[in-house]
């Protein structure tokens, strides 16, 4: 699922459970006399839908925004000399130095040089290239693995 979709999912939840909610406290408020119908679906039940929608927003937008952003730590950190980056305004140059907090990218084919702040980096194309040819070369050699054992029988 796309995550526009799934954001759209997590407010029709969350909606339909504050109505829920809603609609709780009114029945409780309205049948406060009658014990046995405002104990099944009083602040029990109010509680427990609040904690499922705590529960949902988590799995659905936290917890994929954090791992998200510990890769792109992760990727800031693992930058080195001669990397092709792209900065978050689209800049890409190719890396000549990098400080502690700073990187000094050159740029086109005046090699014009910037000096730009780490967490401005969103993407090192050169480690995306090195991935997908580790993932291609992987590939064939568990073929060549199930050729060969289907050759030795």
């Amino acid at each position: 699922m796309k995550f526009k979709t799934l954001v759209k999912l997590a407010l029709s939840a969350c909606t339909t459970a504050t109505l829920f909610s809603l609609s709780t406290i009114t029945a409780f408020a309205a049948e406060a006399n009658n014990s046995a119908a405002a104990g099944g679906t009083g602040l029990g039940g109010m509680l427990l839908s609040f904690g499922i929608i705590i529960l949902f927003m988590y799995f659905v937008m936290i917890r994929p925004q954090k791992k998200k952003e510990k890769e792109t730590k992760s990727m800031q950190d693992n930058i080195q000399v001669g990397d092709e980056v792209v900065t978050i305004g689209g800049i890409v140059g190719m890396v000549v130095r990098k400080g502690d907090d700073n990187v000094v990218i050159e740029t086109g084919g005046e090699r014009n040089k910037l000096r730009i702040k780490l967490w401005a980096i969103s993407e090192n194309t050169t480690a995306n290239e090195r991935k997908a040819a580790e993932k291609d070369s992987a590939k064939p050699e568990k073929k060549s693995k199930k050729k060969d054992d289907v050759t030795e029988e």
